[in-house]
């Protein structure tokens, strides 16, 4: 779970927290990432803690929840910084590939739906399985409880809806993520590259080696 607010009274860090009591419900283990501390991103800071911490959680997840309000018509930077640090790949680990994403978005007046299209360009760059279902909650400010839960109203039966689905998408692709990334231009860019690999046994029959 990931959400792109600092301030003490965070309503996309709520609308998150309140999708993570709907997948609990579910079955599922939830966890968030807090950006407080996490350095923008820039050279020799991959050995930060934050960014590990938030490396090491995308690497653990199955599935993702991007929760962002709307600033100037677009993410926060505080959420983008996020998806700037988890890297496409690892080396041979891949943190986001094959995995499911639910977007979502909060803002301070009328409905706009800005923030949730951005949230999916960004989940499509990182070859994410993103959900069709998306919730975006207009004047977050009247939909929440003191104690931070949502109130019960038809923005919060979207929330429902779009955890049910992210967690069906998750059960239904869980053992087919390595299948639904296999590329077949990277296939054909790592056989290349054994072929010239003077250590390859195709080397070795042909030179005389074996």
């Amino acid at each position: 779970m990931l959400y792109g607010s600092l301030r003490e009274t965070s309503y996309s860090r709520l609308l998150a927290e309140e999708a993570g009591r709907v997948l609990e419900g579910m079955g599922a283990e939830v966890r968030f990432f807090d950006p407080t501390g996490l350095p923008i991103k820039g050279p020799d800071l991959d050995d930060h803690p934050k960014v590990q911490e938030l490396r090491e959680l995308s690497l653990w997840s199955e599935g993702h929840v991007w929760s962002s309000p709307e600033m100037h018509g677009a993410i926060t930077g505080v959420f983008k910084n996020q998806i700037d640090w988890i890297p496409l790949s690892m080396g041979a680990v891949r943190p986001t590939q094959g995995r499911t994403l639910a977007v979502m978005q909060v803002c301070g007046g009328s409905q706009s739906f800005n923030v949730v299209n951005t949230l999916r360009l960004l989940g499509r760059w990182m070859r994410m399985l993103t959900i069709p279902n998306q919730s975006s909650v207009p004047k977050a400010y009247m939909e929440f409880h003191g104690d931070g839960t949502m109130k019960d109203s038809p923005y919060r039966d979207r929330v429902v809806d779009v955890m049910e689905e992210l967690f069906k998408f998750t059960v239904l692709t869980r053992d087919l993520k390595g299948f639904l990334v296999d590329r077949y231009s990277e296939r054909r860019e790592e056989a290349a590259k054994a072929a010239l690999d003077p250590t390859n046994p195709k080397h070795l029959i042909e030179d005389g080696g074996l």
